[in-house]
């Protein structure tokens, strides 16, 4: 599994993780580890407040899960704390991620992992957006697809993202409307065994009896139910039926799961972490082994003695990308986490505040009609601290992405009132939401603010 992170695939709803009759580690055990796995954690951090290796920003949701708020952790006094250094390096759009065209899976990743530090990932700075990243590598040809389609892990992890990184104030800042057409794609691809893979199988018989993949199989699991799919609805019992199966099936009975790259720390993590987000426990009897060993007991003996995890049992020692899995999956974590409580006068939350004139920025723009709900993402560079919704509709209409988001739209004379967008006329005019919050009367003069996500609506 290793190889495919290095590939692209995107690295990995806070629940307690329940014990059960048939359970084989105790709350207690569980908690001993989740605080060895926090000191392993702390002692791999630099001065500057990252990670090295592979995927350490992910430790960003790891310590969140476990109570750990990112912006108090750092290495000495003199250090720079995890989220001020995450957030200098991502939001600087002219170094990060570099150069190229980046995969949907680095803004995803780095959306995950923003919200858990308490970044607001559509405000990371003047000039990052990372919700309107997401947006932008919407493919309306596929409804409810992003990025390359051959790859379902984009679409699952944009459903994450977008459903989980709530604004603020907790608001869910895209409509049900965007969410619905990825359940959908969700659905399509999901196999008939019960499980998911990284790959669309949607369309392909062959694809859809190929055997699935515990990891991406708690991915799709968690996506779902952070966009509302209950526990209770098929796709998701279907799911939860395939990881018994796929535990059963490993020789050792150890519990772990049977994967193509043999028993880990990771697809044990994703698949946890699965069922955390669906509030599913991890040590119910039928994912218990006939040697009675549980997903969660599997992880604990993965433990060295320093705290860290390794990725394989014939391993000797941690890994850091597997550490931050076990520990998020241990703490009862999802893909990502609300930030906890922070102390000492530091706050919760940081964000851009304001645009910077003459700075190109992205807004995340959402019209939701009667022929559909088509986003984009719109690059505006205001003259002042604030921009118009009539600034923001014309960079839509002349470079949205992806394109055809507005094709026209009509003020009404005197007032600026939107009267029509793409050929939908209301006589009363058009509304506009902003993050979730309460709609209005959508006017060409309607004052927007940095980061914002606007949805239209007749």
């Amino acid at each position: 599994m290793k190889a495919r992170f290095l590939l692209g695939a995107v690295a990995a709803l806070v629940l307690a993780c329940p014990a059960t009759a048939g359970a084989t580690a105790s709350p207690e055990e569980i908690k001993k580890s989740e605080e060895a796995a926090v000191t392993y954690l702390r002692s791999q951090q630099s001065a500057s407040g990252g990670f090295a290796g592979f995927g350490g920003e992910w430790t960003l949701s790891a310590r969140s899960a476990a109570g750990v708020a990112p912006a108090e952790v750092k290495d000495g006094a003199s250090g720079t704390d995890a989220r001020t250094y995450y957030r200098q390096l991502v939001g600087d759009p002219e170094t990060w991620p570099g150069e190229g065209e980046p995969p949907v899976t680095d803004f995803e990743n780095a959306a995950l992992a923003a919200y858990a530090a308490g970044i607001d990932p559509a405000r990371v700075s003047g000039a990052q957006n990372l919700i309107a990243q997401i947006v932008a590598q919407y493919d309306p040809a596929t409804p409810g697809y992003y990025g390359e389609h051959g790859f379902l892990n984009g679409t699952i992890f944009a459903l994450l993202t977008l459903a989980d990184t709530h604004t603020q104030k907790g608001a869910q800042r895209v409509p049900e409307a965007l969410l619905e057409p990825s359940i959908a794609a969700l659905r399509a691809n999901q196999h008939t065994d019960g499980g998911w893979t990284y790959v669309t199988a949607a369309g392909s018989q062959e694809a859809l009896e190929a055997p699935s993949e515990a990891e991406f199989t708690g991915a799709a699991m968690a996506a779902l139910c952070g966009a509302g799919v209950p526990a209770s609805d098929p796709a998701i019992k279907a799911g939860q039926h395939f990881l018994a199966e796929d535990l059963e099936a490993e020789t050792e009975a150890s519990g772990a799961f049977a994967t193509e790259f043999g028993p880990n720390t990771d697809s044990n993590a994703w698949a946890v972490e699965g069922l955390n987000a669906c509030g599913l426990p991890a040590q119910s009897a039928e994912l218990t082994t006939s040697h009675g060993d549980t997903p969660i007991d599997y992880l604990i003996s993965q433990q060295l003695g320093g705290g860290g995890f390794k990725y394989e049992a014939a391993e000797t020692s941690p890994n850091l990308y597997s550490s931050q899995d076990g520990l998020r999956a241990l703490a009862g974590g999802g893909f990502t986490a609300t930030p906890p409580k922070t102390h000492h006068g530091i706050h919760r939350w940081v964000a851009q505040a304001s645009f910077e004139a003459g700075v190109a920025a992205e807004l995340t723009l959402i019209v939701d009609g009667a022929s559909g709900v088509k986003p984009c993402a719109v690059t505006v560079t205001p003259t002042g601290t604030t921009t118009t919704l009539g600034a923001v509709l014309g960079a839509a209409k002349s470079s949205g992405s992806p394109a055809g988001c507005v094709t026209a739209y009509t003020p009404e004379s005197g007032k600026g009132k939107v009267t029509a967008i793409d050929g939908q006329t209301e006589a009363g005019g058009w509304k506009v939401a902003v993050d979730g919050g309460r709609q209005a009367s959508a006017k060409t003069s309607t004052k927007v603010k940095v980061g914002a996500t606007l949805v239209l609506t007749p």
